[in-house]
C-alpha cells in the first residue's frame, strides 16, 4: 500500500486506477480490502489526515459509537482477515435478545439456540472494526490511500470517471464508488436524487456501567417517546457495561443530554424497569438526528453508491452497517466476476446487477424498520393492545421467531460468496 497526503509525494497529477473509492469508513475500507486482495488497483480517498492509532483502539473505556454486527458480517470480516485482530481487542457477543413494550405486558425473547447459531451477533466499537480493516489495507500493495484529501469535483461518464481533489490532483478510473456517508458530496455531484423521511427522532448515545451482569442479552424497550436499547459490552471480560441508543423526540433528547450524569443514569434505569439495577453513565450523551434516506438509484455509468451514501436506516434493529457491508461484498463480487471476463469495471451491466441485488433488500429492510417505528410509536389504546398481544403470540411461535431471527442475523436472499 502507498499513502499520499499532506507532506507525502503523490505519483502524478493524473493518476489512473481500476477503482477509486471515496470514503474510508468501515464500508469503503471493506470494499477496498475485498478488491485489493484480488489485486485490483484501488485508490481509497478520505479526508482524514491519518489512519486510526491501532495501539489505542479498543483499549480503556468503550467508544460511544458501536455497531451490532451480524454473523453474516462476521463471516465477511473473518474472510478478509480482520476479525481475529478485532477479537484480540474488544468484541462483545450477544446470545439473547429481549424486546418489550413499556406500555404493556408484551415481550419477545430470542436466543441463539433458536436461530441454530452460536451467537446472534456482536456489539463492536466502530473504531475497532475500522482499525482492523485499515491494518489489512496496509498489507495490500495494490491499494493506495489518499489521506487528507477533499473531493471538489466529479467528471466523466461511461468511458471513465475523474475525481478532482482540492490540491489539484485528478484521480481517474473506469469506476468511482461513493462511500462518503449520509450527506455524500459525491452523490450530490453525480446528481443522484434522494428520498428522505424525517423520523422526528434524535438518537442519543452514551456508555454506561450496570449493577447486574447483562448476561450477553441485547435489550430493547419501546417507550412512548421511542425505543431504548441497552447493548451488552464485554469490558475486561466482565458483563457490566452497555452501549446506549435512545431514540426519542428532539426536545426530550436535549433534556436528557442536559441532565447531570447521575440523573441520566436514574432515568435510564427507570426506563427499562430497573432490570439491570443501578445504571452509572460513563460518558457524555450526544445526539444525532435520525432521518431515513434512500437513493433513487444506486448506479450511473462508471459510478456506484454503497453504504450510508445509498441508504440511511433507523437504528431500531442495528442493521445500518450490516447493510453497507453487504453492499461492499456484493459490489466486489460483481466487479471481480466482470474483471475475470475481461469487462470494464464501470460497465453498466455489471453495475446493474449490483443494484438489483442490493436495492430491493435494502428497501425491504428500510420499510420494515419504518413499519416497526410507526407501530410502536402509535399511542391509540387499540394498537397498544394489539401489538402486546402480537408480541406474546410471536414469543410462543418458535418457527416464526426463527424466521425473524434469519432476517435480523442477515441470513436472507442470495448472499455473496465472501459471506457464506
Amino acid at each position: 500500500m502507498s499513502v499520499t497526503g499532506d507532506g507525502v509525494a503523490s505519483r502524478s497529477a493524473n493518476d489512473r486506477h481500476e477503482v477509486v473509492i471515496v470514503g474510508g469508513g468501515m464500508v469503503g475500507a471493506a470494499l477496498a480490502v475485498l478488491l485489493g486482495e484480488a489485486g485490483v488497483e484501488v485508490a481509497l480517498v478520505d479526508a482524514r489526515p491519518a489512519l486510526l492509532d491501532a495501539e489505542t483502539v479498543g483499549r480503556g473505556q468503550p467508544a460511544r459509537r458501536v455497531s451490532a454486527l451480524t454473523p453474516v458480517s462476521q463471516r465477511l470480516l473473518e474472510g478478509v482477515g480482520a476479525w481475529a485482530w478485532m477479537a484480540s481487542r474488544r468484541i462483545s457477543p450477544y446470545r439473547y435478545m429481549q424486546v418489550w413494550d413499556a406500555e404493556g405486558s408484551g415481550e419477545v425473547n430470542f436466543s441463539a439456540d433458536q436461530a441454530g447459531m452460536p451467537v446472534l451477533g456482536h456489539i463492536v466499537e466502530n473504531d475497532v472494526t475500522l482499525a482492523a480493516l485499515e491494518r489489512r489495507l496496509e498489507a495490500l500493495p495494490s491499494v493506495r490511500l489518499c489521506l487528507g484529501a477533499r473531493v471538489e469535483g466529479l467528471e466523466g461518464g461511461g468511458e471513465g470517471r475523474w475525481i478532482v481533489l482540492a490540491d489539484g490532483r485528478r484521480l481517474s478510473a473506469p469506476l468511482v464508488v461513493a462511500a462518503d456517508g449520509v450527506r455524500s458530496p459525491l452523490r450530490d455531484m453525480a446528481g443522484i436524487a434522494l428520498s428522505e423521511r424525517e423520523t422526528g427522532h434524535v438518537g442519543l448515545v452514551t456508555t454506561v456501567r450496570v449493577e447486574r451482569p447483562h448476561g450477553e442479552v441485547a435489550r430493547q424497550t419501546f417507550l412512548p417517546t421511542g425505543p431504548l436499547a441497552f447493548l451488552p459490552l464485554a469490558v475486561e471480560e466482565r458483563e457490566h457495561h452497555c452501549s446506549i441508543v435512545w431514540s426519542t423526540s428532539p426536545a426530550e433528547a436535549e433534556r436528557l443530554a442536559g441532565l447531570p450524569r447521575d440523573e441520566l443514569g436514574e432515568a435510564l434505569a427507570a426506563a427499562i424497569g430497573h432490570r439491570l439495577g443501578v445504571v452509572t453513565v460513563l460518558d457524555e450523551a450526544t445526539g444525532f438526528p435520525l432521518v431515513q434516506r434512500h437513493a433513487k438509484r444506486y448506479t450511473l455509468p462508471g459510478f456506484a453508491l454503497v453504504g450510508d451514501a445509498a441508504h440511511g436506516i433507523h437504528p431500531l434493529a442495528g442493521q445500518g452497517v450490516n447493510l453497507g457491508l453487504m453492499d461492499a461484498a456484493v459490489l466486489a463480487e460483481e466487479l471481480l466476476a466482470a474483471r475475470r471476463r475481461g469487462m470494464r469495471l464501470g460497465d453498466e451491466r455489471t453495475l446493474a446487477r449490483y443494484a438489483r441485488r442490493r436495492r430491493g433488500d435494502n428497501a425491504g429492510m428500510l420499510a420494515l424498520m419504518d413499519g416497526f417505528r410507526l407501530l410502536f410509536g402509535a399511542r391509540h389504546p387499540a394498537l397498544t393492545l394489539g401489538r402486546n398481544l402480537g408480541m406474546g403470540s410471536v414469543d410462543r411461535l418458535v418457527p416464526l421467531k426463527r424466521l425473524l431471527l434469519q432476517q435480523a442475523t442477515g441470513q436472507r436472499g442470495r448472499l455473496p460468496v465472501s459471506c457464506r
